[in-house]
């Protein structure tokens, strides 16, 4: 805590350098395959695997603003839920915003309001609330005229929100937010090594062929995934479903591997498998909807996943263009019996956190 002279916390006020030079910043959401991987609880007894993590930044952005508002308060506004104002130092991590105060606590600010917009749906399990926060460290480094480091917002946005959550979280959200493209992640075998390891899989000028391969579907349903974790953790902790968690890391790695060459028939085959190995620990990560989305891909020899943990959310897929455009229409009209329920844009972001003054 920073001490005032009279003992008050005492915070950096943005208002007046925001009134002249509001900041924004963009962030990431992304879609994935061996998620939960990237868990410490996972990643270090499997290393002798070298277990890795897959993404897609999706250019569906969550966007931060910044704002100048009464001195020694912070106001935070976000599409989907209900505004909050607390003084500065002072607002709690519990609420449903709380990811955000905790970030604005660790930079010790007043005098701001952070707007937020996402052009994706609210708790779509697409990683909207990591990329918020990342934008969020990229919005008020540069307002206090200090940029963090790529690694090092990653870290510090995992690191955040994994206190706040107060249970172990992976770290693909932030990087996917941070750096954007398509990549596996691979996470360290000891203490001592990186925190992360990126490869890219699919290069850039491959990667309008690979959106023409991709649906993402939100199935109007919000997702909630922590009781899916949760029972992830403890079912591997337990020593219950060690040999699934070996599956899903050669799974995913043969996954990877396909993708890079270009093999989409491997890489459908992977996929599928992968998802039947989570399905088979947790039914309850598809709903009937999402049930019915990965029936119709199989249906057309393509792949489908749920995104992050499931339970709700968004589903994507994977295929030969002819294929996925067969599955569009089925998808669609699946879709089209739920209200809030549709198919979104699948364009991949190439830029990854982007911050400038607004």
């Amino acid at each position: 805590m920073i001490l005032g002279k009279k003992g008050e916390y005492s915070v950096q006020d943005l208002k007046k350098r925001l009134m002249s030079r509001p900041v924004q910043a963009c962030a990431a959401c992304r879609i994935d395959c061996g998620g939960t991987l990237d868990i410490k609880t996972f990643y270090y007894p499997l290393r002798h695997l070298s277990p890795c993590t897959f993404n897609i930044a999706l250019d569906l952005k969550t966007r931060v603003t910044l704002h100048p508002f009464d001195s020694g308060r912070i106001k935070i506004s976000s599409t989907g839920f209900d505004t909050e104002v607390h003084p500065a130092g002072q607002a709690p991590f519990d609420s449903p915003l709380g990811l955000m105060f905790a970030v604005a606590a660790c930079f010790h600010v007043g005098g701001v309001h952070v707007d937020i917009a996402s052009e994706s749906p609210p708790r779509s399990a697409l990683g909207g609330s990591s990329a918020a926060a990342v934008a969020l460290i990229g919005a008020l480094s540069m307002a206090l005229e200090g940029r963090v480091s790529q690694e090092n917002t990653v870290v510090m946005a995992h690191a955040i929100e994994e206190a706040v959550a107060g249970l172990p979280c992976g770290m693909q959200d932030q990087l996917a937010a941070t750096y954007g493209g398509v990549h596996a992640w691979y996470w360290p075998g000891n203490p001592d090594d990186p925190p992360f390891r990126g490869r890219k899989v699919v290069s850039e000028k491959d990667l309008e062929s690979l959106e023409r391969r991709l649906l993402v579907a939100y199935c109007g349903v919000p997702h909630e995934s922590r009781n899916t974790n949760r029972k992830w953790i403890e079912g591997y902790v337990s020593g219950r479903q060690r040999q699934y968690w070996v599956e899903i890391v050669k799974t995913t790695r043969t996954f990877v591997r396909a993708l890079s060459v270009k093999d989409w028939t491997s890489a459908v085959h992977a996929m599928n498998k992968e998802v039947e190995l989570r399905r088979e620990l947790t039914p309850e990560v598809f709903d009937e909807v999402g049930v019915a989305l990965v029936e119709a891909a199989r249906d057309v020899d393509c792949a489908a996943r749920f995104a992050g943990a499931g339970g709700g959310g968004c589903v994507w897929a994977l295929g030969d263009t002819e294929r996925i455009a067969e599955l569009r229409v089925a998808w669609t009209n699946t879709l089209s019996q739920r209200d809030e329920a549709g198919l979104l844009d699948p364009k991949i972001d190439r830029k990854g956190l982007e911050v400038s003054f607004y």
